[in-house]
């Protein structure tokens, strides 16, 4: 498994498992379906991972990471403080919604919060989150003091809290863009 080939086909498939997170939730990352959208023959997934487990926890980091190189590479391309913090607001939605949610898309906002949730009902991915969650912070943290804030960690997890709320609400409502109205309540707070 130390080869180079064994290693490729290692990330291929934590590859098609994250493309399948993040279509299908945690449901869809499965054995069968990871090896067919890798291209790699059924038993590849149980040779390079010990457990259905393992590939998950792969597909959650590589979609974790993602995420937080996407936000990172999106906040270099702002200059200095911008004069509209509108620009940096947008980012802190990316962060918390996924960017596919910026075209109101609802399906995308929904698979985002499964995931979320779906995270508190597998143990085994409780470090990883962790993990990943003091990184966004920290990107959080650093969005928002282009912006003129430099949130301690209490009002930075407001701030989080204030956005999931509204979200929630929003889908309870069957509000087809609850972006907008994150947007909104983000924009009052700040």
């Amino acid at each position: 498994m130390g080869t180079v080939k064994g290693e490729r086909r290692r990330q291929a498939l934590a590859v098609a498992a994250a493309d399948l997170l993040r279509s299908g939730g945690f449901d869809a990352v499965r054995h069968r379906a990871v090896a067919e959208r890798a291209g790699l023959p059924l038993a590849s997934t149980t040779y390079y991972f010990a457990s259905l487990d393992d590939l998950v926890t792969a597909a959650v980091e590589i979609t974790g990471r993602e995420e937080l190189a996407e936000g990172r590479a999106q906040l270099d391309r702002l200059s200095g403080r911008p004069e509209d913090s509108s620009a940096l607001v947008e980012l802190v939605l990316d962060q918390l919604l996924g960017p596919e949610s910026r075209d109101g898309g609802l399906d995308a906002v929904l698979l985002r919060y499964e995931r979320l949730v779906g995270a508190g009902r597998r143990p085994y991915l409780a470090p990883l989150m962790r993990e990943l969650r003091g990184e966004l912070d920290t990107l959080l943290t650093e969005v928002l003091g282009r912006a003129g804030r430099t949130p301690d960690p209490a009002e930075l997890r407001r701030l989080v809290s204030l956005v999931d709320g509204t979200v929630i609400s929003a889908l309870i409502e069957a509000d087809p863009d609850p972006r907008a109205a994150a947007r909104a309540e983000l924009l009052r707070s700040l």
